[in-house]
């Protein structure tokens, strides 16, 4: 398809990552491509953000500044631990350990939300299956480092997926929503951490979980637990996959043979598929305005990085072949 040399003629970054991810090429191959990488001023300064990753207070999980997204962001390009960095990073998530296993962000919570109002070490279930999901994607020991957190978050599940929750510094804390409801994004971002760990691919906890996140796809119109909506805004195309919308949740299902054979799945795949150009790339309908330095944080052309990501997908869910 004419698009991949699209693709890899673009920016650096966006090269690498279609080499590593589509094409399958082997990173050793491309150290000439990834020093470019590494030159390009918007990655020297995720890098620069997320050496101290606990500079910034978690009190919006939808903020792209978060050090948590712009590191699955570089990961996603295909960077690794030998980054200094990232390297850096991922040894200040692992200091922050809990008993359960999970690993705890810098938070506030004011107390007429159920919190301290002091800054601490904190997790909830919508931070927590990220760091988890950033140590494995960077490589990290799953037996010493993430096994134990995975397996207490999969014990919290119920059968219409997870719930709000959050660790005793947190206190009473809950987000908007009725107390038995699940929370669609914790829901999601737990199913990419499964993604990863190949002992999960047909689990009860994954079957559950996209069941759950299809059942509102189905009734987008009537269900919107913990005010987490699928109407015109979520399905708008919208990069990087930090929050919770069509191209976040196409990512993650794409991973899952369960998935890809529900018919649910393949409408929201048509939806994206039909957002395609003539030249089948892809333009953001709706942008983080952080993101304003890159081509998916502008709605006026196609941006590489978008269109990576709706061919991964399309490509992992059947739709098209690079072969």
């Amino acid at each position: 398809m004419k698009v991949i040399n699209w693709l890899l003629e673009s920016q650096p970054y966006v090269e690498y990552a279609t080499r590593v991810s589509i094409l399958k090429q082997n990173k050793s191959s491309l150290n000439e491509l990834r020093n470019l990488v590494l030159l390009d001023s918007r990655i020297k300064r995720y890098l620069n953000d997320i050496a101290d990753f606990n500079s910034i207070l978690v009190t919006n999980h939808k903020n792209p500044e978060l050090p948590i997204h712009k590191l699955i962001f570089l990961l996603d390009v295909g960077l690794d631990t030998d980054v200094p960095e990232i390297d850096m990073a991922i040894k200040q998530i692992i200091k922050n350990r809990d008993e359960y296993g999970m690993y705890k962000s810098m938070t506030n919570i004011p107390k007429h939300f159920g919190g301290s109002g002091e800054d601490t070490l904190a997790w909830s279930l919508c931070d927590a299956p990220l760091m988890l999901y950033a140590l494995l994607k960077a490589g990290i020991s799953y037996e010493n480092n993430i096994k134990k957190g995975v397996e207490y978050i999969g014990a919290l599940q119920r059968d219409n997926g997870f719930p709000c929750t959050v660790s005793n510094e947190l206190g009473k804390f809950r987000g908007p929503g009725k107390k038995d409801d699940c929370c669609p994004y914790a829901t999601l971002i737990i199913l990419k951490l499964l993604s990863l760990i190949p002992e999960y691919a047909n689990s009860e906890l994954v079957t559950i979980g996209i069941n759950q996140l299809l059942k509102l796809w189905e009734n987008s119109k009537a269900l919107h637990p913990y005010m987490f909506y699928m109407g015109t805004d979520f399905r708008k195309l919208k990069a990087p996959t930090l929050w919770y919308d069509i191209i976040s949740i196409s990512d993650c299902l794409s991973y899952f043979e369960f998935a890809k054979k529900d018919k649910r799945f393949q409408e929201i795949l048509d939806v994206i598929e039909s957002k395609a150009n003539q030249n089948n790339q892809f333009t953001p309908e709706s942008i983080y305005q952080k993101c304003k330095d890159w081509d998916f944080g502008q709605k006026k052309q196609p941006s590489s990085w978008l269109t990576f990501l709706c061919l991964r997908i399309l490509e992992r869910s059947g739709r098209v072949s690079f072969d």
